[in-house]
């Protein structure tokens, strides 16, 4: 008889949690105590603490090279017990689980959303759902109760529109394109939430970049090695966005730009 593969449900987890307290655990733990065969992957539990903006930018950096039919479990949730929607995103290629903040769409609307659904059976939660950790009581059981084949609709009524916060979205303004600062790395790139496509539209030639407190014109580079020492660099990074280098040094620091700095795309 000829081997078959089965493949086991995967669960992908991406908090704000750290490792030092028993969060992820124990949302783990409710995972396999609902499905015993899943096996769950941490993509992060290090995102900064209350930042949507960040954990939106991990989770659709690695949820392009998990299988199809990945369960994406993703809790960043500064305002849970409030009155925001805790949600499935449903994909061409997998499910999103988690709070309605914008945590999700990032990797979500790279997949292409099929249909989306607002959590709330309460059969397919925790019996106690406490006011300060849905991610243990209702976005783990969530995840554990889809890869046990509960179909989606079942979790409560599907919905039409979810939060889409500002880094989300790209703007046009006359011939500039209007971003903000996506992420800074731990090597000081200034990533932007201007997507490859974005930079297409706008033709060849020389990117004028108008930052907070700096003006560049840099080419359009393929690789880091391009750039003199301590020379900035415009660049296409590993994720398909826009990045702002630094040879051999830290662009952030130099240009002083954090998360969430406007930045004006032009050529």
């Amino acid at each position: 008889m000829e081997d078959e593969l089965v493949r086991v449900p995967l669960v992908s987890l991406t908090t704000d949690f750290g490792s030092k307290d028993p969060y992820a655990a124990e949302m783990k733990a409710v995972i396999l105590g609902i499905c015993p065969n899943a096996v769950t992957v941490d993509v992060s539990h290090e995102v900064d603490k209350f930042d949507v903006r960040m954990g939106a930018y991990v989770l659709a950096s690695a949820a392009p090279f998990f299988p199809e039919g990945t369960l994406h479990v993703a809790v960043v949730d500064p305002g849970v017990g409030t009155k925001r929607r805790p949600i499935i995103i449903q994909t061409t290629r997998s499910f999103f689980i988690g709070p309605d903040n914008g945590l999700l769409v990032l990797a979500a609307e790279a997949q292409g959303i099929k249909r989306m659904y607002e959590i709330v059976s309460r059969r397919l939660m925790l019996p106690h759902v406490s006011s300060t950790f849905h991610g243990r009581d209702i976005f783990a059981p969530a995840a554990a109760h889809l890869a046990n084949g509960v179909p989606p609709e079942e979790f409560g009524p599907e919905i039409s529109e979810t939060i889409k916060p500002s880094f989300a979205e790209v703007s046009r303004k006359d011939s500039n394109l209007v971003g903000e600062v996506l992420h800074v790395d731990s090597f000081g790139n200034i990533t932007t939430n201007f997507h490859v496509k974005n930079i297409k539209e706008l033709g060849e030639g020389t990117l004028q970049i108008e930052l907070p407190n700096h003006k560049l014109e840099l080419k359009l580079a393929k690789t880091y090695a391009e750039a003199k020492n301590q020379e900035p660099i415009a660049v296409v990074g590993s994720h398909e966005y826009l990045e702002i280098a630094l040879s051999r040094g830290n662009a952030a620091a130099k240009f002083q730009v954090k998360p969430g700095n406007k930045v004006i795309l032009s050529t």
